[in-house]
């Protein structure tokens, strides 16, 4: 700004045609600006988009922020037009507008229409967010959530409540049926959030919060912790998996049965080095593994990524985790494993047959 003045009355720069064009460019800057945001909402490629709803608590999301948008769009093309029109027109017959004039023009543009733009918004946005926070219907599924640091456990119950089945980093759920979840904390405050699917909703400890959500197509979105929950909150993510119902049907049967005992002498000597070294901390039903500190194990291999989301669930993967868990996620609560490499390769077989 010192600069700008005092190129002003060295050069005598006339100071109402810089700030005309200034007005230009940012006319072309929100133009340019619009157009790049067209082009994102028309991108598919972003699994956690907001942009690209999937189901019917999501499209109402996303309709109030379009809503929004294009509010803005106008509002601020308005002000760049009417900014650029008094200096255009002022450089041509300077005039000054009289003081009830300009009490009025800010009245008007300044209190008037903004409290009126700003109510409607208000109030659509109050409206939605009653809607999402309204009661599920009586035949949803009952899933409970449970943030750790960092990772999900994820717990589907019957219609008394009891846990039938339990999984971690992966939920599964049915299309065209509503979801009901019950979000709690086991340490820190965490916050629920599938972009394409509902809005974010708070985990707090010693309390539960719901939210429910009915997917309209299948396919798999990417969740995310969206409240800042410690050193590897970014690595806190999670994947939902929406699939028809009959195919939901038999993937939460195998769920709940317990683990099937390894017939190979390789995933015998598997077994027997997990509970021995993994078996304080991670359940496998139906072995003597029935630690609870860390995630439900018994159908690791069925899910598709380990460490929430962090990475593919691959044997190399799965091998490095166990192996070094802290440099990949530092921080968590899981120590290194110290294995021969015959006790890794059968751990690493035993694993391979939870599916």
């Amino acid at each position: 700004m010192n600069q700008f003045i005092g190129r002003m009355l060295t050069n005598r720069i006339n100071p109402v045609h810089q700030i005309s064009h200034a007005g230009l460019w940012l006319v072309l800057l929100c133009a340019l600006s619009s157009g790049a945001l067209a082009q994102l909402s028309t991108d598919t490629s972003l699994s956690q988009s907001a942009l690209h709803p999937a189901s019917s608590q999501a499209q109402d999301i996303e309709l109030l922020w379009w809503i929004m948008f294009w509010a803005s769009v106008i509002i601020f093309t308005a002000v760049m037009a009417l900014l650029a029109w008094g200096l255009l027109s002022g450089r041509r017959r300077p005039s000054v507008l009289s003081s009830t004039a300009s009490m009025r023009f800010v009245l008007v543009a300044g209190v008037a229409i903004p409290a009126l733009v700003l109510s409607a918004l208000v109030g659509g946005s109050l409206m939605l967010g009653r809607s999402i926070a309204s009661t599920p219907p009586p035949d949803a599924l009952q899933v409970r959530v449970t943030g750790w640091m960092w990772w999900w456990e994820i717990e589907y119950l019957d219609d008394n409540g009891e846990v039938v089945a339990t999984t971690a980093n992966e939920m599964h759920v049915p299309v065209d049926r509503p979801v009901a979840v019950e979000l709690e904390s086991g340490d820190v405050i965490h916050s629920f959030w599938v972009p394409r699917l509902q809005g974010k909703t708070d985990m707090v400890p010693g309390k539960t919060n719901n939210s429910w959500f009915t997917a309209t197509e299948t396919g798999e979105f990417r969740g995310q912790c969206a409240e800042f929950c410690g050193l590897q909150h970014a690595l806190m993510a999670f994947v939902v998996i929406a699939q028809p119902e009959a195919e939901f049907a038999n993937w939460l049967q195998r769920q709940a049965s317990p683990a099937s005992a390894p017939e190979t002498e390789a995933a015998q000597n598997g077994l027997a080095v997990f509970e021995q070294n993994c078996g304080q901390c991670h359940r496998i039903r139906g072995t003597n593994a029935i630690g609870n500190l860390g995630p439900d194990l018994t159908h690791v291999a069925s899910r598709s990524t380990l460490a929430a989301a962090t990475l593919p669930n691959k044997r190399g993967h799965l091998a490095g985790w166990i192996s070094d868990p802290q440099r990949i996620k530092p921080g968590n609560n899981m120590p290194r494993t110290l294995l021969s490499p015959q006790e890794l390769d059968h751990l690493l077989v035993f694993l391979d047959s939870l599916d």
